[in-house]
């Protein structure tokens, strides 16, 4: 009787399989790493580091890591399906990666907008990945495991990845801190209010879109780029690198080959700069340290099964009002930490 391969060699066949650029196996390390039970988790943690070697800095970590902003109806999808196809036209052997962080259903966790319904093209593709996660509730809408799953695509040799976000709320700060250019994308009479827009928010891009910028809409956005051009001083923290501002429509495809090409300026800057690139692949590989460790103390306490009993009954007591969910957060955590220091 032959043994089953066991969960180690799985995960180095599977590895494999990612570096070969297989898409069924790159779906199911990002389906893996995504997944919250306990046995995958563990095959993930060693399947990330068996590809660790190859998203370091030996070819496929090199890829350009493009974040994606902007209100919703600014038209993020559309966008991307553009200048994505513009990316792929030209280079017959250029391979993208898009990662598209959807709204969780409250009901079913899944997500809503499905955006391979939405980007055709790419989806239709055999050098395009176009893969929708459930943001999960996470902070910002940017998926709390999507970091690895760039990670994954560009093992697989995805050249460039394009992470869309949901828009609202933190996902500009969520967003910039996984990539490397953030492109943030604006509506044509956007620059009226532009003034009371968050500060933050505008410090964060690396490149402004005035979108749309066609047909009837055309001089507005002309306008709307003017407000901000003339509002740089509000729109960035690195006084090497003065975010432009530029006009772009998926429909006509006019302004994409500028947006790219500008997107790959940004890159060779951070490269020539002092601190550049790798200092902020450093201070992201720090922040993912913190947000690992804050996801998997939410994992264990949430289903640890050894401390079923203690998380019932302070649960019990939050609920009823006896124990403040401060002193109910604290309890839990002392008694997971007790447990691994015995």
């Amino acid at each position: 009787m032959t043994n089953a391969p066991s969960s180690s060699d799985n995960m180095i066949d599977l590895a494999a399989r990612v570096r070969r650029g297989e898409r069924r196996a790159l779906a199911k390390a990002i389906t893996r790493v995504e997944s919250d039970r306990p046995d995958h988790q563990d095959e993930a943690v060693a399947l990330l580091e068996l590809l660790r070697g190859a998203t370091a800095h030996d070819g496929t970590g090199s890829a350009v890591r493009v974040g994606i902003s902007g209100t919703p109806g600014v038209g993020k999808s559309t966008f991307i399906e553009a200048i994505g196809a513009r990316y792929l036209d030209a280079d017959a052997s250029a391979k993208l990666a898009v990662l598209a962080v959807d709204p969780s259903s409250p009901t079913t966790g899944g997500s809503i907008l499905g955006d391979k319904t939405r980007m055709e093209r790419l989806a239709t593709s055999d050098r395009a990945y176009v893969r929708p996660s459930p943001s999960g509730g996470a902070l910002g809408g940017v998926a709390a495991k999507t970091r690895e799953a760039m990670l994954i695509c560009e093992a697989a040799g995805y050249g460039a990845v394009l992470i869309e976000t949901v828009g609202v709320g933190q996902s500009e700060h969520a967003v910039s801190a996984i990539t490397d250019t953030f492109v943030l994308l604006v509506a044509p009479g956007g620059g009226d209010d532009l003034q009371g827009q968050k500060r933050g928010v505008l410090e964060l891009a690396d490149i402004v879109v005035v979108h749309k910028a066609d047909g009837p809409r055309a001089e507005e956005a002309r306008a709307t780029a003017q407000h901000y051009r003339m509002a740089g001083h509000l729109l960035h923290h690195d006084k090497a690198w003065q975010p432009p501002v530029l006009l772009a429509s998926s429909q006509t495809s006019d302004g994409l080959a500028d947006v790219w090409r500008t997107i790959l300026e940004h890159r060779a800057h951070l490269e020539k700069a002092s601190p550049g690139l790798a200092a902020r692949r450093a201070a992201q590989a720090e922040a993912w340290l913190w947000s690992s460790v804050e996801h998997e103390l939410m994992r264990r306490v949430r289903h640890d099964p050894r401390l079923k009993t203690t998380r019932d009954t302070i649960l019990a007591d939050v609920r009823a009002g006896r124990v403040s969910a401060a002193r109910a957060a604290r309890a839990l955590v002392d008694v997971l930490v007790d447990d691994q220091a015995r």
